[in-house]
């Protein structure tokens, strides 16, 4: 790993910043500052900015072109290069002359200037990124959002928490723009799914955290797909905390960034949160929005659980009614649900939302006096592995239990109650722990 140079940032925080009197200047002013400074000098408009000065201070970056570093020798006020810790790799000359407007540059700084760029190729041409890393890290992710829920939480966890980690350590070298902004990209999709992870493992506080990381990744790489669903995500981590206000927020602001099939997801969240938030006009409007909406995936989305189909936008317009009080709304929304689940590919299915989807068809069973009809919904459930047993599902099923309430009597719903209370004493976190 480079040192990180101290020269630079000391320079840096010793120069006063030109908007917050008694601060030091921060790397965006700095990078403002040069850009000004080469535009009034040489005419020529550079694209310097924070997140340079901020791989210059790490060290990633030992020797900034000639351009960058006249203009930090000016704006810091130093008479040298070694003065902010710069010093050339073997073979490029030392000695550059400061930039000058094109109309004053004569035959041999030109010639100069392009013996400095012959030698500076080789540097620029250096990365510590190929197509393949890119290529295999986005794999990587993708397998790790389809098998949600197909294999064990734990594992994905750590595969994801290594993406991220993967992601950051090369972001430390040297690489393009282009494949900076893909790192970025990669980071955010990994943190992303720690987040959700993180909801299903019973801690939303702690993922809220990694969304935050998360959304600082997706305004470096500037990628909305991932903005639309980390918004989804953070939605997710307040509606699990009975933060319906918050959530509802959090599911609006993300309907911005219209790419992908986050968009159908963020409305439909958005009309469940507002219809238990006590909101049922803005709730009406959120779910007229998400069922008029045409969309596809896009490109860049990994699918799986960040993905959402029609089924799974149908399950949560079940869980709307439900909220309105219209169990026969919920039914119909929930069955045809869980039909597009059943015809889908098993290797298309999003296991997870199916079985919210079942406990929404057991729950409207339950309402409309068919004890039956949810003991059927729910089986399927039950009947699922404890590695499995994520705790918004046992949420969920705690609902289906207080709804047998009002057959407490029968040896039916008293058996169901003893299904579910057998269920729940095994959450995946707990045996996941032992393992």
């Amino acid at each position: 790993m480079s040192e990180p140079n101290e020269m630079l940032r000391g320079a840096r925080e010793r120069t006063p910043s030109r908007r917050a009197p008694g601060e030091h200047m921060s790397r965006a002013e700095l990078a403002d500052a040069i850009c000004a400074w080469l535009w009034d000098t040489t005419e020529i408009k550079y694209e310097l900015d924070g997140h340079y000065i901020a791989k210059l201070e790490r060290g990633a970056v030992r020797w900034p072109g000639a351009a960058y570093r006249s203009g930090l020798r000016h704006v810091l006020d130093v008479a040298a290069d070694n003065e902010l810790g710069f010093y050339p790799p073997s073979g490029v000359a030392v000695a550059e002359p400061e930039p000058t407007p094109p109309s004053m540059l004569g035959h041999d700084d030109l010639i100069h200037a392009s013996d400095e760029s012959i030698a500076l190729l080789s540097f620029a041409e250096e990365s510590n990124v190929g197509e393949l890393t890119v290529e295999q890290l986005q794999a990587d992710i993708e397998r790790i959002a389809q098998s949600y829920l197909r294999t064990p939480t734990r594992p994905l966890f750590a595969k994801s928490r290594a993406i991220r980690d993967r992601a950051f350590a090369l972001l430390a070298g040297n690489q393009s723009p282009r494949q900076s902004r893909d790192l970025y990209s990669a980071a955010g999709w990994a943190i992303t799914m720690l987040a959700w992870m993180s909801v299903d493992l019973g801690r939303p506080d702690i993922a809220e955290s990694h969304t935050r990381t998360a959304w600082a990744c997706a305004e470096a790489a500037d990628h909305d797909v991932l903005r639309g669903w980390i918004r989804a995500t953070q939605h997710t981590a307040a509606f699990w905390q009975e933060d319906f206000a918050r959530a509802a927020s959090y599911a609006e602001d993300g309907l911005r960034y219209s790419a992908g099939t986050a968009r159908l997801f963020l409305a439909s969240a958005a009309s469940v949160d507002n219809a238990r938030a006590g909101k049922p006009d803005k709730a009406r409007d959120m779910l007229e929005l998400a069922q008029q909406l045409s969309v596809r995936q896009a490109d860049s989305e990994p699918g799986g659980l960040l993905l959402c189909t029609p089924e799974r936008a149908e399950a949560l317009w079940a869980d709307t009614y439900l909220a309105f009080g219209q169990p026969e709304h919920t039914s119909n929304h929930a069955d045809h649900s869980v039909a597009l689940f059943e015809a889908a590919p098993y290797t298309l299915r999003n296991p997870g939302s199916e079985r919210m989807a079942r406990l929404q068809q057991a729950k409207a069973r339950l309402l409309l006096g068919q004890l039956d009809g949810a003991i059927e919904a729910v089986e399927p459930v039950l009947d699922l592995q404890p590695e499995y047993r994520v705790r918004p599902l046992i949420h969920r099923l705690a609902e289906v239990a207080a709804l047998t309430s009002p057959y407490a009597r029968t040896p039916k719903a008293r058996m169901l109650r003893a299904r579910i209370a057998e269920f729940t004493q095994l959450p995946a976190r707990r045996k996941e722990d032992q393992t």
